[in-house]
């Protein structure tokens, strides 16, 4: 609890200016630079992208072969580690992550509008059930990618998703994802050929490891057109839509 109240205080004392303005990523020329910090040259660290987010510089860094990522202050005086929060809504700042590649390999797609977004969901999570049941509200505003991404601690999650998955059209797999919970013993009933699982249980460990590859830690976690995580009740809010 401490850990948490400290690292809020340095959130309040960093982010001066607000978060919420857009994301700038930061040219290669003004990365040269920074690796010129005497800390950066003397542990050779390299820095793969940088983002400006208009209080901080955020820094995807490259370490003795392992991927980090560390905060900068706009002076270039101070290195922050560990987690930044957000003052606004709770949210650990991170950067943008890479969406190239990934569209397409979703298991559906929801929604009829022009506002992207990218979910990755658990059919077992109960938080991921409460955000779907406010999706009907925003269908004809969103066009949501859904990736399924069961969590270990949920026994009928891998199940569930492969039930959904399985499904022929778009409609009936969104259907499922609303109903299959459910009905857990006509999932567990369920009957695949052996071409049909081993085609079903491919997707879906790619789209586990698109999750891994993003680094998604829990469900449901949503990005939008630009990488950038977003709250899902923030989310809703923007539609309107209060949840309780």
């Amino acid at each position: 609890m401490f850990d948490l109240t400290k690292k809020m205080l340095i959130s309040s004392l960093i982010l001066t200016c607000s978060l919420n303005a857009a994301t700038k990523e930061v040219s290669k020329a003004e990365i040269a630079q920074m690796e010129q910090l005497e800390l950066f040259k003397r542990a050779n660290i390299q820095i793969t992208k940088a983002f400006d987010v208009g209080s901080i510089y955020i820094l995807s860094i490259k370490v003795q072969g392992n991927n980090d990522e560390i905060y900068l202050t706009k002076d270039k005086k101070l290195i922050l580690s560990g987690d930044v929060i957000d003052v606004n809504n709770g949210m650990k700042v991170s950067a943008p992550v890479d969406l190239t590649g990934v569209r397409g390999k979703e298991a559906f797609v929801y929604g009829t509008g022009k506002e992207e977004y990218f979910l990755f969901t658990d059919p077992e999570c109960p938080y991921c059930k409460k955000l779907e049941s406010y999706l009907p509200q925003i269908k004809d505003k969103v066009k949501i990618r859904v990736f399924y991404y069961p969590l270990e601690s949920h026994e009928n999650a891998k199940d569930l998703s492969l039930y959904i998955m399985n499904k022929k059209t778009t409609n009936e797999k969104i259907d499922a994802m609303f109903d299959a919970s459910e009905n857990l013993d006509k999932v567990k009933n369920s009957k695949y050929t052996q071409t049909q699982l081993a085609k079903l249980e491919k997707h879906l460990e790619e789209q586990i490891q698109i999750g891994l590859n993003l680094n998604v830690q829990g469900t449901p976690t949503i990005f939008d057109k630009n990488g950038n995580n977003i709250v899902w009740v923030n989310m809703l809010e923007k539609y309107g839509i209060e949840v309780r």
